[in-house]
C-alpha cells in the first residue's frame, strides 16, 4: 500500500477547515447535497486535525496556526459532551455560539494558510 503524499494531509485538514469556516447556508447545502449530518463537520475536522503535528513537521502547516486549530477541537470537543441534541441540529449553525465561533476561528486560519476557501470540497460517503 502507497503512503499518501504529505500535501494531501494538507488538503484533507484544509478542505474540513473550509467547510467549518463556511457561511451557514454554504454549510446547510453541503450537508444537503452530501446526505449527511452536522456532526460530519466536526467529524471531518477531528480526521484531519489528528495529522496537524506532522504537518506542522514537514513545514505544511505553520506553527502559528495551531493554537486555534486547538481551539477549534477544543469547542467540538465540548460541544459533543453536551447531551442536547440541539448542538447538532442544522439551526444551530447559525444560532449556537459555539459554532459561530469555531466558524471564526477556522476562517483565521485559512486566511493565515493562504487558502482559498471560497469552494466547498465533495467528499466520499461510505454507506
Amino acid at each position: 500500500m502507497e503512503t499518501p503524499e504529505p500535501s494531501w494531509r494538507r488538503r484533507l485538514l484544509m478542505e474540513a477547515l473550509t467547510v467549518v469556516a463556511a457561511p451557514v447556508s454554504a454549510q446547510e447545502a453541503w450537508l444537503k447535497k452530501h446526505g449527511v449530518e452536522t456532526d460530519e463537520i466536526a467529524l471531518d475536522f477531528d480526521h484531519a486535525f489528528r495529522m496537524v503535528e506532522v504537518l506542522m513537521e514537514e513545514g505544511l502547516v505553520s506553527r502559528d496556526v495551531l493554537p486555534d486549530l486547538r481551539m477549534i477541537d477544543s469547542i467540538f470537543d465540548e460541544m459533543s459532551r453536551d447531551e442536547s441534541p440541539n448542538r447538532w441540529a442544522a439551526t444551530a449553525l447559525s444560532s449556537d455560539a459555539e459554532w459561530i465561533r469555531a466558524r471564526g476561528l477556522a476562517q483565521r486560519v485559512l486566511t493565515r494558510e493562504g487558502v482559498d476557501a471560497s469552494v466547498l470540497p465533495d467528499i466520499c460517503v461510505v454507506r
